[in-house]
C-alpha cells in the first residue's frame, strides 16, 4: 500500500488552487443541473468532484474538442448516477455551452439520468453499477495488445458498487493481463443510497481486497488535488500491474449541511437548500484562475470509428450430406473473417474446445484473449473493445450467457457492435442435462432492442451467419447446436438478414411448419413420411429469428391453407415460436406451437427430442391432427 499526501509533491501551487477551485465549480454546475431537473444524484457528484477535476484538469491527455480521438485518454464514469459531473466536466473543457447542462434529463436533451453513447464522450453506457470496470479492460487491452497506443483508461468507480462481482471478475482478468495502462479509481464516500456501505471508511479492507488481486494499491484523501496528482503520476510509472486508486471522501462535500449526511442520496436541492448551497460553493470559486487546460493535448490520431464492418467474403467449402455440428461450423468461420479481417477480436469463456474456437485462438492469437469463467466480465470488456472500433465475438454455452444479462441489456441500450454466440443450446445438447441447456436464451436476446438473433440449422447457414454478423452495425447472437447436423445447403446459398428459407414445398401443400436448428431435420423427416401418406406440408427454415419477415411468412401459410405448427428447442415461452405469432398478428391463421414445456433431464439428443415432443413422431401426430 501507498500512501499519496501533499508532503510527497511538488506540483505548482497555482495548479492545485484551480483544481481545488475548477472542483468547486463542477459541484455547484451539478447541482444546479439536478436543481433544473428536479432529480439526480447532487451529493455523489459532490463527492467525487475534486477526483474529477484533477483527472480532467491535471493528469488525462486528450484533445477536449475531439473525445473520440484514438489518441486520447479514456475516462469510464461506472458510478453513472453522477453523471451531471461527467456532463460538467465536458462542458468545462469547452465542448459544449455550461448552459446545455440546464437540460439534464429533460425528453429531448443527450444528457440522460445515466450516461449513455448518445453522447460522443461516452464510450459505453453506465448506471447499471459494477460495469464500467469490465469494459475499462477492453480499452486497456486495446491499447495494450491490439492498436498499441499509449493511451491509459481511468474508470471512476464507487465504493458500493464494488461489491458487485463483475467488478472482481474484471479485476482478476487486468492483473492477468498484466494491465498497467488502467487505472481505477474508488470513489469511498462511506454511505450508499439506503444505508452506510460494507466497509465505510475502513480503508485498510479496501487494501486488502485489492493488493490480494494483485493490483498496485494507493490510498489518498480524495478531497486533495495534490495528492492524488502524486497517485496518478505514480500510477502512470507502475508496471506490469494495474493501479486503483482508494479515494476516501465525505458525500455531499463542499456543501457543510450535506456532508456525510445518510438519506439525500439522489435527492435534488431546492428552495432555501438550494440557495444556500449555491451560496457557499461560490465562496470556493476563485474565477480570476479559471478555466485551465489540460495536459499534454497530443495532436495525433484518428476518429474512432466502430463502422468497420466491410470485410472479405469467403465461400464456405462442404459437401452436401457430410455431418457437422453447428457451433463447429461457427468456429471455422470465425476463423474465416479473422484472418480476412484484423478488427475481429475473439473472446472465450474458458471453453473454446466446445464452441470451436480453439483453432482460431491457435492461428490468430493476436486477436484473441481467453476471459475464463467470467461471463460479465467478458461480455463487458467485448463492450470496451468494440467502443475502440473492434468487432468483438464473445462465444461460450448459451445457458451461461444468463449470467451475463445484465451486460447484454446495457450493451443493447449503447447500441454495442458486439457479437454473440450461445451453444449447446435446446434439450438436443443431451446427457449433460437441464444447466447446460440454453432454452431461454432466444426469450432474452430476442427482448434486447435492435438486436439481430440468429439460428442456423446447418454449417453452410452457420458460415454465412458469422459473415452477415461481421458486416452488420450491431448487436447480434448467433445460436448453434451440439449435435451434428447434415449439410442442406448449398456453399453459395444466399442469407439475409431478416429472411427465411423454403425448404420444402408443393402447390398441394395444407400446412406450414416453421422451425430451425436442429428440429428443422425432425421436421423434414415428418416431411418426407407423410408425404408418402398423401399429405404435402411446407417447411421452412427460419433462420433468422429477429428481424422477421412477417409479410413473407404470411404468404406462405396463407397459401398452406392458413394453418402453421411452430416447432422449436426452446421452452415454450419467449421463443421465436412468439415472435412468428406476434409477427403474424392479428391475420387469421389457425397456429400450433411444439416447444418445451417441461425442465428437461439427462439422456441422449434424440431421447430428449422425443419426449419433449420436438422429434418426427411428435410432429407427424401434431400436423396430423390440425390437418384432421
Amino acid at each position: 500500500m501507498v500512501s499519496a499526501s501533499l508532503k510527497d509533491s511538488s506540483f505548482d501551487h497555482r495548479l492545485i488552487k484551480g483544481l481545488r477551485s475548477q472542483a468547486a465549480q463542477l459541484r455547484m454546475d451539478s447541482v444546479h443541473a439536478t436543481s433544473s431537473a428536479g432529480s439526480g444524484h447532487a451529493t455523489s457528484c459532490c463527492s467525487a468532484a475534486d477526483i474529477v477535476a484533477t483527472l480532467f484538469f491535471g493528469v488525462m491527455r486528450f484533445h477536449p474538442e475531439i473525445p473520440r480521438l484514438t489518441t486520447n485518454d479514456r475516462f469510464i464514469l461506472s458510478k453513472g448516477h453522477a453523471a451531471p459531473l461527467l456532463y460538467a466536466a465536458w462542458a468545462a473543457v469547452g465542448l459544449y455551452p455550461r448552459e446545455e447542462l440546464s437540460t439534464l434529463r429533460q425528453i429531448d436533451s443527450d444528457l440522460e439520468g445515466h450516461p449513455t453513447p448518445r453522447l460522443p464522450f461516452v464510450h459505453v453506457p453506465t448506471g447499471s453499477l459494477g460495469q464500467g470496470l469490465s469494459a475499462g479492460v477492453g480499452m486497456a487491452l486495446n491499447a495494450k495488445y491490439l492498436d498499441q497506443l499509449d493511451y491509459r483508461t481511468y474508470v471512476l468507480m464507487g465504493d458500493g458498487e464494488s461489491v458487485e462481482g463483475a467488478v472482481w471478475e474484471a479485476a482478476e482478468i487486468a492483473r492477468y493481463y498484466d494491465l498497467d495502462n488502467l487505472c481505477a479509481i474508488i470513489d469511498v464516500n462511506r454511505l450508499g443510497q439506503s444505508d452506510p456501505t460494507i466497509h465505510q471508511h475502513r480503508m485498510e479492507r479496501y487494501v486488502n481486497r485489492w493488493s490480494g488481486f494483485g493490483w498496485h494499491t494507493i490510498v489518498v484523501d480524495g478531497h486533495d488535488p495534490a495528492s492524488l496528482l502524486q497517485a496518478f503520476a505514480e500510477a502512470e510509472q507502475t508496471l506490469a500491474q494495474p493501479t486503483v486508486i482508494l479515494a476516501k471522501t465525505i458525500k455531499g462535500k463542499g456543501i457543510s449541511f450535506l456532508e456525510d449526511q445518510g438519506g439525500r442520496h439522489g435527492k435534488a436541492l431546492k428552495g432555501e437548500e438550494l440557495e444556500n448551497a449555491i451560496q457557499e460553493l461560490s465562496k470556493q470559486i476563485e474565477p480570476e484562475i479559471l478555466p485551465l487546460t489540460n495536459r499534454n493535448i497530443p495532436l495525433t490520431g484518428e476518429v474512432s470509428n466502430s463502422l468497420r464492418n466491410k470485410t472479405r467474403r469467403s465461400l464456405p467449402a462442404y459437401k452436401k450430406g457430410d455431418q457437422v455440428a453447428t457451433r463447429q461450423a461457427f468456429g471455422e468461420a470465425l476463423l474465416a473473417v479473422g484472418k480476412a479481417h484484423p478488427h475481429v477480436v475473439v473472446l472465450d469463456g474458458d471453453v473454446k474446445n466446445s464452441t470451436h474456437v480453439q483453432q482460431f485462438a491457435d492461428e490468430c492469437p493476436d486477436q484473441f484473449f481467453e476471459s475464463f469463467i467470467a461471463e460479465q466480465n467478458m461480455i463487458g470488456t467485448a463492450m470496451g473493445l468494440a467502443s475502440c472500433g473492434k468487432i468483438p465475438f464473445a462465444a461460450t454455452f448459451a445457458a451461461f450467457l444468463t449470467r451475463a444479462h445484465d451486460f447484454i441489456r446495457m450493451g443493447a441500450i449503447g447500441r454495442a457492435n458486439i457479437k454473440l454466440m450461445g451453444s449447446h443450446a435446446g434439450v438436443s445438447t443431451g446427457e449433460d442435462g437441464p444447466s447446460q441447456m440454453g432454452l431461454e436464451d432466444i426469450a432474452m436476446m430476442a427482448t434486447q432492442p435492435d438486436t439481430v438473433v440468429l439460428y442456423p440449422s446447418d454449417a453452410v447457414c452457420t458460415h454465412w451467419a458469422v459473415q452477415e454478423a461481421v458486416a452488420h452495425q450491431g448487436m447480434v447472437y448467433i445460436r448453434t447446436n451440439r449435435p451434428e447436423t447434415p449439410i442442406l445447403y448449398d456453399n453459395d446459398e444466399s442469407f439475409c438478414l431478416g429472411g427465411f428459407k423454403v425448404v420444402r414445398h408443393t402447390p398441394r401443400d395444407l400446412l406450414t411448419v416453421v422451425t430451425a436448428g436442429v428440429t428443422l431435420f425432425e421436421t423434414l423427416n415428418a416431411q418426407e413420411q407423410l408425404e408418402r401418406q398423401g399429405i404435402s406440408v411446407r417447411v421452412i427454415d427460419l433462420y433468422c429469428v429477429k428481424p422477421i419477415d412477417a409479410h413473407g411468412l404470411y404468404a406462405h401459410i396463407s397459401e398452406t391453407e392458413g394453418r402453421v405448427l411452430i416447432v422449436e428447442d426452446h421452452y415454450e415461452h419467449g421463443g421465436f415460436g412468439d415472435a412468428v405469432r406476434r409477427a403474424l398478428g392479428r391475420k387469421s391463421i389457425e397456429s400450433d406451437h411444439l416447444a418445451v414445456r417441461n425442465i428437461p433431464r439427462s439422456g441422449k439428443s434424440q431421447e430428449l427430442l422425443d419426449r419433449y415432443t420436438l422429434s418426427t413422431s411428435s410432429i407427424i401426430k401434431r400436423i396430423q391432427a390440425m390437418i384432421q
